[in-house]
């Protein structure tokens, strides 16, 4: 496939490096310029793109930057994306830490993801926000071993969750459905899910666990 990624940290630099191993077509930006990728463009192959080009053509396109900087995107980002691209949200909102108040979160209850997804206007899938980019270097595991790490997936548009699990597959991780965008708070910093390595049916029990009550050190 043709994939498209938006932000080159620990998160966005090994999907590139994992996607390109298993033989996709990737571009990659970041909000430095194309130039400052030379060296993961060498390690993988990958194009280093203008992040206004990253979604050019992509099937599948994932928005991995820090969540104060997702205004900050070009406009019409995903206008030149495959019709019917999956774009994938890994984002997480930390109020404390980087990204000060957003208050349509704080007040309004909008789950980061559905904010996300306002500002691209376009869904989104909300996956790998929890989970430790090491691991996606480390942690590949084939079908049914049972060390096999699960990653919840939360969408409304039930063709691109199908097309980012079977990715996520691909990747050597079982996958479990959390639902629509705004039961995504489930998956959201300070749930039992968030950054838990284990396998499906932990994955499942611990997003049933979850309280929408967002923890006082992930507030304003």
């Amino acid at each position: 496939m043709k994939i498209g990624i938006i932000g080159a940290g620990n998160i966005g630099g090994n999907l590139t490096r994992r996607l390109t191993a298993l033989g996709h077509d990737v571009s990659v930006a970041n909000s430095r310029g194309p130039q400052s990728l030379a060296a993961l463009v060498e390690e993988t192959g990958a194009t280093a793109v203008p992040a206004a080009e990253a979604a050019r053509g992509a099937q599948v396109v994932v928005v991995t930057v820090p969540l104060k900087s997702v205004p900050d995107l070009p406009a019409g980002l995903l206008d030149g994306a495959a019709e019917g691209a999956a774009v994938i949200d890994t984002g997480n909102y930390y109020p404390q830490q980087r990204d000060g108040r957003i208050d349509a979160i704080e007040d309004d209850g909008l789950t980061e993801s559905r904010w996300t997804e306002r500002h691209l206007g376009h869904p989104v899938v909300k996956a790998f926000n929890g989970t430790y980019a090491q691991d996606l270097l480390e942690r590949p595991r084939p079908e049914g071993d049972p060390e096999r790490i699960a990653v919840p997936v939360a969408a409304d548009d039930e063709s691109a969750k199908r097309v980012v699990r079977a990715l996520i597959d691909e990747l050597g991780f079982d996958t479990v459905d959390a639902g629509g965008i705004d039961e995504s708070w489930r998956q959201q910093p300070g749930t039992p899910v968030y950054g838990l390595r284990a396998g499906v049916e932990a994955v499942t029990r611990a997003l049933a666990e979850a309280s929408p009550e967002r923890p006082a050190d992930h507030k304003a």
